[in-house]
């Protein structure tokens, strides 16, 4: 057994004092008359050694009572595995998770509240003199030091539920870094979660050794639950008035099938689809939602189910943009290339600027979701390096070779985006084989293909070179499984290279009627608009087209309510936007620019936290090793639990309660042991 505060034992003193009024009887004696001495003695034998038996019982009882209370005050206690350091003032950090999922009810409310209930139950375990650490799932910086007990507690209260999910090692790494500056006394971290499977991370945690690793395992009711993952648009391009179609991913996260869960999409507030689906236990689901009608701008959506009692989940918010016109950039060596002017000339969505190799504005590039190259014999490093650039962004790039290419420029270009390039000359006449109907170019665009359809005829071409280690898909083939017209995906963006030039003597190509409908499509396909949502805590660096801002030009994400000022860094092409942790809201923000829209961001919650499966104790032990075993929280107090595992097994409320028994032992003898009711026996 060791005491806290030994020192106190001097107090051990004290039980002289009973003693010495034991020895020191200051009572006085009550002279009694008597005719007859013979009874005097009798009675006096036996009231002596009444009295002495009690006058022994209450000095025992009292020299108990103190000594019981003394050892109360030293705080004695038998030794556990985290008391090396007893009596020095500790560092705790304790881990509260608010997590969307500690929305979860159970039978004592949300796991949030729970939580916080437990974390001051753990302050409390401790002394006064410890100083504490609250972390949440924000990390804030005002989190990065210790506190009080009381304004733990204080802290503690204004925890709100955060849109953030961190795995293990995160929350232990920042426990321990704070940690880390503690040198003296013991250090403890504590983690209060429901502890999702989400939260385990890819690797088992590894923790110091100095710190004391606590788990408190909060235990939610099961619930069903489906949310929406993602959605997707299948057109790249958005033009007004056109048939969109949607594919949305319906997640179920529960055990059991669920049925009839009903959906609507909404955009600029009104409602375009509306379904009813069922999605079988634990899978994934994708449905198509077609509506059109819309006007040209930046549209808002939403998509809401019902499914309760899990809710946080049910909305899904989208942005993109329906364009008045799309723009294409065609450069030449010179010469402008009459057949591609026909074609975007056909139809007035399209706005296409012809500008030559020598006077390209880079910094404008990336504004051009489809860039096609015509009759450039050669390219200079600077541009092809812009190109390359171009690409890797997200931009679509057509290449159409000049009937007179340096070969080794083309190659200096398209290499680098493993992209096919032209080898050599070939002037065979022939035709072009087939066409790959399964490419996204002609998927879906033919509603009856004939047998024997009229092809392309090739009079002379370039060989391309075989591009192993990319992502291919021919457009069209020559006989003997060649390329005739080929696209690749290089970075974000895709090359779409042809075996002929933009000229007669090559092929009749440029006046077929397949050329028109595939230019289309390509540059349909070709949009590199930004992504239609983003995901709170994951997505904290956005890129948007290039906006040119100053000190009194800021921008600003606006929402109802809402008012953030993002950081904003200045990149060839584009503008970087930093959210840091400024954004806690979901939904539609409008970023401006003064009083001007520039764009307009979606924002979602980490779709981790719907998936509400729990990791067990065998789970937990096996990622952290060095942890405690598992606290699970139950009814009761788990007080009693960290003082046992942090200062060992206490005794001194036994101390106290045995100086108690011991007083009222002391108080019964004094009431109820009499020494004067003996009878006097009289001679017959």
């Amino acid at each position: 057994m060791h005491f806290l505060y030994p020192a106190f034992l001097f107090a051990l003193f004290a039980i002289a004092i009973p003693v010495l009024i034991h020895l020191f009887n200051f009572r006085r004696y009550q002279k009694v008359y008597f005719s007859n001495v013979q009874f005097l003695k009798e009675i006096q034998e036996k009231q002596s050694h009444r009295k002495n038996l009690k006058e022994r019982l209450i000095l025992a009882s009292r020299i108990l009572a103190i000594t019981f209370l003394v050892l109360a005050f030293t705080k004695p206690y038998l030794p556990g595995k985290n008391t090396v350091n007893a009596g020095k003032q500790q560092a705790v950090s304790i881990f509260v998770d608010n997590s969307y999922s500690m929305q979860t009810l159970n039978r004592e409310g949300t796991l949030l509240d729970e939580a916080k209930r437990r974390a001051k139950e753990i302050a409390s375990a401790y002394s006064i003199n410890d100083r504490f650490q609250l972390l949440t799932q924000d990390f804030e910086g005002k989190h990065q030091r210790l506190l009080s007990r009381d304004e733990f507690n204080d802290a503690v209260d204004v925890i709100k539920i955060s849109p953030q999910s961190r795995n293990l090692s995160q929350i232990i790494g920042r426990q321990q870094s704070l940690l880390d500056m503690h040198t003296d006394g013991i250090r403890s971290a504590y983690l209060i979660s429901d502890f999702q499977k989400n939260m385990a991370g890819l690797q088992s945690v590894k923790a110091d050794t100095g710190v004391h690793i606590n788990l408190v395992q909060l235990t939610a009711s099961t619930l069903p639950n489906v949310a929406v993952d993602s959605v997707a648009l299948l057109s790249a391009i958005h033009r007004p008035g056109e048939s969109e179609k949607l594919v949305v991913r319906l997640h179920n996260y529960a055990g059991e099938k669920a049925e009839k869960i009903p959906l609507k999409l909404l955009i600029n507030g009104a409602q375009k689809a509306l379904g009813s689906y069922t999605v079988n236990a634990r899978s994934v689901q994708y449905d198509t939602l077609t509506f059109s009608g819309l006007q040209a701008g930046w549209q808002r959506a939403e998509i809401s189910l019902q499914d309760n009692p899990v809710t946080f989940d049910n909305q899904f918010y989208f942005s993109f943009n329906v364009r008045q016109q799309m723009q294409v950039l065609l450069i030449d060596g010179g010469t402008p290339n009459p057949y591609l002017k026909a074609v975007f000339a056909a139809d007035a969505f399209f706005d296409a600027k012809r500008v030559p190799d020598g006077n390209v504005d880079y910094a404008a590039l990336n504004t051009y979701p489809l860039v096609i190259l015509s009759n450039i014999d050669a390219f200079s490093t600077g541009l092809a390096q812009q190109l390359q650039s171009y690409v890797s962004k997200g931009g679509t790039l057509m290449v159409f070779p000049s009937a007179n290419a340096d070969l080794s420029s083309y190659h200096s270009l398209l290499a680098p985006l493993n992209a096919a390039y032209p080898e050599k000359l070939q002037a065979d006449a022939i035709k072009v084989s087939g066409i790959n109907l399964q490419n996204p170019v002609f998927k879906n665009i033919f509603e009856d293909f004939p047998r024997n359809p009229d092809l392309p005829a090739v009079k002379k071409y370039y060989q391309l070179s075989s591009s192993s280690g990319n992502r291919m898909e021919d457009l069209m083939t020559l006989p003997g499984r060649q390329s005739f017209w080929a696209g690749y995906i290089s970075g974000r963006g895709k090359v779409y290279i042809s075996a002929v030039a933009l000229d007669e003597d090559f092929s009749n190509l440029p006046r077929h009627a397949l050329f028109v409908p595939v230019m289309f499509r390509v540059a349909l396909l070709s949009g590199h608009d930004q992504p239609l949502f983003y995901t709170l805590g994951r997505d904290e660096t956005i890129e948007v087209p290039a906006i040119q801002s100053s000190e009194k030009q800021l921008l600003k994400l606006i929402k109802p309510g809402q008012s953030i000022i993002p950081g904003a860094k200045q990149q060839e092409g584009s503008t970087l936007l930093y959210m840091a942790d400024q954004l806690q809201e979901t939904g539609i923000y409008d970023l401006k620019k003064q009083d001007s829209t520039v764009a307009v961001l979606a924002f979602n919650d980490n779709r981790s936290e719907s998936d509400l499966r729990y990791l067990t104790a065998a789970d937990l032990a096996k990622l952290i090793p060095q942890a405690a075993p598992v606290l699970e929280a139950g009814k009761g107090s788990i007080k009693s639990a960290v003082t046992e595992t942090n200062f060992g097994l206490q005794l001194w409320k036994l101390c106290i309660i045995l100086a108690l028994i011991f007083m009222g032992i002391e108080i019964l003898v004094i009431r109820f042991y009499k020494t004067d009711n003996q009878r006097v026996s009289q001679p017959v």
